[in-house]
């Protein structure tokens, strides 16, 4: 089986996120993406506005309409900062008879020879590369034995983040289709995001 991982902080997943998880399946034949949200992600300086288990349930929500996604706590039951190798060495032990390969945007391709132990996490998985319209990823600049391991898909533009979200609903804007609709009936159930 060939799964797609697509990890993230998901503070809140949104219709983005989705789109390009069904474009990362159907372009490289993914049997499966799982959704993965971070407990503590490295690289963002501030901690997530929603809880752990309101993004964990967030991201189920989100996955319920479609059987291609499954949502998966591996790095919220670790705990601690969650560094993609220990993730997929997790991965590959619980499951040694699955394929994985992360799903990333082409601005994190380029930036993947500077990732914590790069060379161990391409001996183990592949990488799909998300190519945004008006990105220019030069393949070059990245090592052979890295860039022999990423798949480059087309990704229509798709201007929607979360920080966007949260501005929305602080200012008691409306983000319904920004979030898929369940996720938006949770935001509101539970006032997330409005101070």
């Amino acid at each position: 089986m060939l799964v797609g991982i697509m990890g993230g902080t998901f503070d809140p997943i949104h219709t983005g996120h989705l789109i390009a998880a069904e474009r990362a399946r159907v372009e490289a034949g993914l049997d499966e993406v799982w959704l993965m949200p971070a407990n503590v992600p490295p690289h963002k300086p501030n901690a997530p506005k929603a809880s752990t288990q309101q993004r964990w349930e967030m991201v189920c929500l989100a996955a319920e309409g479609n059987p291609f996604f499954r949502p998966i706590d591996i790095e919220i039951t670790k705990g601690g900062v969650s560094y993609s190798i220990h993730t997929i060495e997790l991965l590959v032990q619980a499951y040694p008879d699955t394929e994985f390969a992360y799903i990333i945007g082409a601005d994190m391709v380029q930036y993947l020879p500077q990732w914590h132990r790069i060379d161990d996490i391409v001996r183990h998985i592949r990488f799909i590369g998300l190519a945004r319209p008006g990105y220019e990823l030069d393949m070059d600049q990245i090592p052979a034995h890295i860039r022999s391991r990423v798949k480059l898909v087309p990704m229509p533009q798709v201007d929607i983040s979360s920080t966007i979200i949260r501005e929305e609903r602080q200012r008691s804007g409306s983000v319904r289709y920004l979030v898929p609709e369940a996720v938006n009936r949770y935001l509101e159930v539970n006032r997330l995001y409005e101070t």
